[in-house]
């Protein structure tokens, strides 16, 4: 049983925010917060403009959101960790080894995503388009999360 999910991107601007925001509106019975990987990167920002406009598009309010850094404190709290990408598991598994198991993919259950899941490709500083893709994935990958998770 999940109490606590983490949702990892490399800056906490453009795809954690919005995966986060949206497992906050199909499990709210579920503690979900979202960080970033890279060192500094963006730390107190908002979440990039695009990104904003397709979360307010689907019901999401992204405008308090501020930008944070992972740490070894909320790898530990967290039950369950989804990375973007296979290199954000390898990261997440560098900070603490013993969060290699409860380190999945975000986009795990989407189709053609072969035995570990599909990456959710990173549209930081490129189109609109770009950012509607991701938006599309992200939420695609959070309804079969939540059809895994049961509820």
């Amino acid at each position: 049983m999940f109490h606590s999910i983490l949702v990892v991107c490399t800056a906490n601007i453009c795809r954690s925010p919005v995966g986060e925001a949206l497992f906050k509106a199909r499990l709210p019975e579920l503690r979900i917060e979202s960080a970033g990987l890279a060192p500094g990167a963006h730390e107190g920002s908002g979440a990039a403009p695009f990104a904003k406009e397709f979360a307010a598009e689907s019901g999401l309010d992204l405008e308090a959101h501020r930008s944070r850094r992972i740490t070894r404190d909320m790898i530990d709290a967290a039950d369950l960790i989804l990375v973007m990408s296979e290199g954000q598991r390898r990261h997440i598994s560098e900070l603490a080894p013993a969060a290699t198991g409860k380190t999945m993919l975000y986009g795990r259950w989407l189709p053609d995503g072969g035995s570990q899941g599909c990456k959710i490709p990173d549209p930081y500083r490129k189109s609109r388009e770009a950012f509607a893709h991701v938006h599309k994935l992200l939420t695609q990958a959070a309804d079969a999360w939540q059809t895994k998770l049961g509820s």
